[in-house]
């Protein structure tokens, strides 16, 4: 998907006919992206060593487990996770569709097996 500046982005026009997980970038902002996932599925157990991440539920709902709970996300609300903090997303039911803000040179490490 190119991105292109000066473009109006439609994220329900971008994710209506998406039924299975899908996260892809919509927008660069300086050094940051904007993406949005359409989450179907729980995203593995991680964490990113050089960026925060902050997540905006958009459709549905949202769970974020961290060590310390779980944190559910409506559409609407936003939270942002530290640098260096284990955590997972999972749907709140069959989808939903958030996005999330993180530098274009995030690094992912995979904590489970």
């Amino acid at each position: 998907m190119e991105i292109s500046p000066l473009t109006v982005i439609d994220i329900h026009e971008q994710t209506k006919d998406i039924s299975t997980y899908a996260n892809f970038p919509l927008a660069l902002v300086n050094d940051h992206v904007v993406r949005v996932s359409v989450m179907t599925e729980p995203y593995y157990w991680h964490l990113h060593p050089n960026s925060d991440e902050s997540f905006l539920s958009v459709e549905g709902s949202l769970y974020i487990d961290l060590d310390s709970g779980t944190i559910e996300l409506f559409p609407g609300q936003l939270f942002t996770i530290p640098k260096n903090t284990k955590h997972r997303t999972r749907p709140g039911g069959e989808r939903s569709i958030n996005l999330t803000f993180e530098s274009m040179d995030l690094e992912t490490i995979r904590l489970d097996s």
